[in-house]
C-alpha cells in the first residue's frame, strides 16, 4: 500500500531581509516567555499580588532555565566532551538544552527568589507551573521547526519525513506529540485554576505539573531516537531515566497537598 506520509522541510528561518533572519526556534522560545510573563501578570493582578517583582521574577526563571537546561546537556549527555573543554559549554548557540536540566536549574533558582523575596513557595510554584507546561509546548514546536529530538522510523500515515536532514523515509514527529501533549496538559491546569478549587491546595497544581509532564516524557521517549551514542545500549534512555524523579517529586507533592487538606478539614 503507498502511504501518503508527511514531507518535511521547513526553512529553519521565519523570514530573511538585509541579513536579518530570525529562526523559528528563537521565535518559539521568546514566545514561551512572553506567554507566560502575561499569563503569570495576569494571574498575579487577579489575585491582588503586588506587580512590582514580576519583571525580577522573569529574570530568575530566564536565567534558570537557560543556565540550567545548558548544563543539564553537557553533563547528563556529552560529559567527556564539556569536562575535557569547559568553554565549549559557553556556546550555546551551537545547540545543546535539556529539559531536564532546565528543572532543576528552574527549581534552584526559584529557591534562591523565594528566599530573597518571602514569597510563600508553594504559591509561587502552583502559579508558575502553568507558565512550565505552556512553554513545553512551544519549545517542541521550535524543535520541529529546526527538524531535530526526531522520532524512531515508522509506517503509521502521519510519519514525517524529515528531508532537512537528508532522509527519505518516515518518522515519528515525536517533537508534535509532546508539544500537543503539553499543551494540553497547560490548558487543562488553566482550567483548574480559573474554574476549580485547585488553587486553595497549595502544591496540588504543581505536583500535577510535575507527575503529568515528566510520565508523558518518560513514555514519548520510546517514540525517539536516542541523542547520544552511549543511550543505545540503555535498556531506557537518559530521558527516561531523569523523568523519573521529577515524576515522584510530583506525586510527593500531590499526596502533600491532599495531606494538608484533610488535615485542615478536620481540625
Amino acid at each position: 500500500m503507498n502511504l501518503a506520509y508527511i514531507h518535511w522541510h521547513p526553512s529553519p528561518e521565519v523570514f530573511s531581509i538585509f541579513g536579518f533572519a530570525p529562526r523559528w526556534y528563537g521565535l518559539f522560545f521568546a514566545l514561551a516567555f512572553v506567554v507566560g510573563y502575561y499569563l503569570t501578570k495576569h494571574i498575579f493582578k487577579r489575585e491582588g499580588v503586588k506587580l512590582d517583582y514580576i519583571d525580577t521574577l522573569l529574570v530568575y526563571f530566564f536565567v534558570g532555565t537557560i543556565v540550567g537546561a545548558r548544563l543539564g546537556h553537557c553533563l547528563f549527555y556529552e560529559p567527556g566532551i564539556y569536562l575535557r573543554n569547559p568553554l565549549l559549554i559557553l556556546k550555546i548557540w551551537e545547540g545543546g538544552l535539556a529539559s531536564h536540566g532546565a528543572g532543576i536549574g528552574l527549581f534552584i533558582a526559584l529557591g534562591i527568589f523565594v528566599k530573597k523575596y518571602k514569597v510563600d513557595t508553594l504559591w509561587l510554584f502552583d502559579r508558575l507551573a502553568i507558565m512550565i507546561a505552556l512553554s513545553g509546548f512551544f519549545i517542541r514546536m521550535g524543535n520541529l521547526m529546526n527538524s531535530e529530538i526526531v522520532g524512531t522510523p515508522t509506517t503509521l500515515p502521519w510519519g514525517f519525513i524529515f528531508e532537512n536532514n537528508g532522509e527519505d523515509f518516515p518518522r515519528h514527529p515525536s517533537q508534535l506529540y509532546e508539544a500537543l501533549g503539553y499543551l494540553t496538559m497547560g490548558l487543562t491546569l488553566l482550567w483548574m485554576y480559573f474554574k476549580t478549587d485547585a488553587p486553595k491546595l497549595k502544591g496540588l497544581i504543581f505536583g500535577l505539573t510535575m507527575a503529568l509532564i515528566f510520565s508523558f516524557r518518560f513514555f514519548i521517549e520510546f517514540t525517539k531516537e536516542t541523542q547520544v551514542s552511549f543511550e543505545q545500549s540503555m535498556t531506557l534512555d537518559m530521558g527516561q531515566w531523569l523523568s523519573i524523579p521529577f515524576v515522584v517529586l510530583g506525586l510527593i507533592f500531590i499526596v502533600l497537598s491532599v495531606k494538608r487538606n484533610k488535615n485542615a478539614n478536620a481540625v
